[in-house]
């Protein structure tokens, strides 16, 4: 069990890649959540993406320490490409609660799942153990979250890119700086990714 602080923050996606829009709501919520640290946890197989294959976890985890280097309020865990599977908020949560025990949880989540949020594995036990703070769409209106799920909206820095527009423009030949960090972009490039 170790210690950060009172609050810490999990950050979960494919992250394939990272991008602006990332680094952008990381920065938001370690500000407006004031987070001792956030954890940027890439999945195995998302759950809502059971019929895409990801890019191998190497590339997606060197990604985002490249996206992340130097940042001490930041860390990328792989636990969940460690478990394998497909990976469940749940099981993320439950680790976090028992590794940090007596910490506030905050889970952040795109607004597209804020519908879908009692659909989710275990639901009830996980609207226990976190709180969620959703990631507004650009230009969409707030929806509350479905009882019993409890947080709050980011404010801060929307950014209205996607990792397939990214994955698209690769394809395309198209810039993609500054819609990703340049040492991402490089990675990208030097590994041929998503051609």
């Amino acid at each position: 069990m170790q210690s950060v602080g009172p609050h810490i923050g999990i950050f979960g996606g494919s992250f394939d890649p990272v991008h602006t829009g990332h680094v952008l709501v990381a920065q938001a919520a370690i500000e407006e959540l004031q987070l001792s640290r956030l954890f940027l946890i890439p999945a195995a197989c998302s759950p809502f993406k059971l019929d895409q294959q990801p890019t191998p976890a190497a590339h997606r985890l060197a990604m985002l320490r490249l996206a992340f280097a130097g940042r001490t309020d930041y860390e990328v865990d792989d636990l969940e490409i460690q478990r394998g599977g497909t990976s469940f908020a749940i099981d993320t949560v439950r680790h976090f609660a028992q590794r940090f025990a007596g910490a506030k949880i905050s889970y952040l989540i795109g607004a597209d799942n804020v519908p879908k949020l009692n659909q989710w594995r275990d639901a009830n036990e996980l609207a226990k153990l976190a709180e969620f703070v959703v990631i507004p769409r650009p230009g969409d209106a707030p929806m509350p979250l479905p009882s019993p799920f409890r947080g709050c909206y980011l404010t801060g820095f929307p950014f209205g890119v996607s990792a397939s527009q990214i994955r698209a423009r690769v394809r395309a030949g198209l810039p993609l700086e500054p819609l990703i960090p340049a040492a991402v972009s490089q990675h990208i490039r030097n590994n041929r990714l998503y051609l």
